[in-house]
């Protein structure tokens, strides 16, 4: 009988080391890519400013979180920004937690109130015109919720593109997820899933809450047809991560990113 349970005992242990080095092996492949005290790796584009200015101090580093702050503006005066992580990707999972903070800026528009968004596979911003307002690129949506009307978060929103879902090609602006937006201030994870043009998935607090694919410039926006003027295919397979400041202060942290070899 001791011999039986030394041999249980054994086994079990055995299980709970293999367990541990899956999941350790699993863990294995994400990288922050910010590392909580500056903006290295990042770099910002605001409507009307150069690539790489930094309008008013919006995007900061501090204490582990990246920091989309209006404390410097007066008016918001459609100071539209995004900032990028400066690795060209095509298959590869982005996660990080977000939260909203504060009021939005005035001047902002009404629908900018506690939203924001991951864009994905987007042109480097080098290659934006001065004046653009909004980003050519699919974005993973990031919403709060308000206490008072019905708002989802970890949408799908095309801007100068569309994408295909169930079969279907989608050309409306946002779809919606099933998964509430948070009202309070506590952290949210979020998780986006890249397999080039194949298959997108949105991720909000480990649950699956949309997927799509084959990402794709609309010929009907004037800067999508420049882009595809100049040699780019329609449908998109690769580009740059952004993440987007639109009029209301939020937080980023623990940004992490897991390169996929397909």
């Amino acid at each position: 009988m001791i011999k039986n349970k030394s041999l249980v005992y054994a086994a079990l242990i055995t299980v709970f080391i293999l367990t541990c080095s899956c999941k350790q092996e699993k863990d294995s492949g994400w990288m922050p890519i910010f590392n909580g005290k500056d903006l290295k790796g990042w770099s910002p584009k605001f409507t009307g400013q150069e690539y790489g200015e930094n309008y008013l101090n919006t995007f900061q580093a501090k204490d582990g979180r990246l920091i989309v702050s209006y404390d410097a503006y007066e008016n918001f005066d459609n100071n539209f920004g995004h900032i990028f992580y400066q690795e060209k990707l095509s298959s590869y999972r982005l996660r990080l937690e977000y939260r909203f903070l504060g009021e939005s800026v005035p001047g902002s528009p009404s629908w900018a109130f506690k939203n924001s968004g991951i864009k994905i596979q987007s042109p480097h911003p080098s290659e934006l015109p001065l004046d653009q307002v909004f980003l050519t690129a699919v974005e993973a949506q990031i919403l709060g919720g308000d206490d008072k009307t019905e708002r989802f978060t970890g949408n799908v929103c095309t801007a100068g593109t569309h994408i295909v879902m169930n079969d279907s090609l989608i050309t409306q602006h946002c779809t919606n997820s099933s998964y509430p937006a948070i009202s309070d201030a506590s952290w949210v994870k979020m998780e986006v899933e890249v397999h080039g043009s194949e298959k997108i998935i949105h991720k909000i607090n480990g649950q699956v809450v949309m997927e799509y694919s084959k990402p794709q410039y609309d010929d009907t926006d004037e800067f999508a047809r420049k882009l595809m003027e100049n040699g780019r295919s329609r449908i998109i397979s690769e580009g740059y991560i952004a993440l987007q400041a639109e009029g209301h202060p939020i937080e980023f942290r623990n940004i992490e990113l897991m390169k996929l070899d397909e």
